[in-house]
């Protein structure tokens, strides 16, 4: 039974952990504004939570042997990998954060990440009430 409400949240967690790395990657960018050279970074949001969720479905690797690292077959489950965000107007010193593209990022990513907490908030208090009888 638990197992089955764990599930119905996996994507909801998923989607909320690769919003909050965004975060911490468009912030990045925002705080390293003016050093010299400073290249801004980004990843495809919709193609890493594909990727996560196609991690799902991988078997993990048979550890036969305590001193076995534990790992699944798809390889290093984690982070996504940060690309280089195409510069829309480098400055003089080499920097490519252009803090209007990051402002507008950063507020669009709050943004999806506040909507999935409400989603998951109704959700959960749907299946509350479901479980407890509420609403009769």
């Amino acid at each position: 039974m638990l197992d089955k409400i764990g599930k119905e949240f996996d994507f909801q967690q998923r989607a909320l952990n690769l919003r909050a790395y965004r975060q911490e990657v468009i912030a990045s960018n925002i705080a390293n504004a003016d050093t010299p050279n400073y290249k801004a970074v980004d990843f495809d949001f919709k193609q890493a939570l594909q990727s996560a969720q196609g991690s799902q479905n991988k078997l993990a690797m048979n550890v036969t042997d305590a001193r076995h690292l534990p790992g699944d077959a798809a390889g290093a489950a984690g982070k996504p990998a940060v690309q280089y965000r195409n510069a829309v107007q480098q400055s003089l010193d080499g920097n490519t954060v252009d803090m209007d593209v990051e402002r507008a990022a950063f507020a669009d990513n709050a943004l999806q990440y506040q909507s999935t907490l409400t989603f998951l908030s109704k959700r959960i208090s749907s299946l509350n009430s479901a479980i407890t009888g509420g609403g009769q």
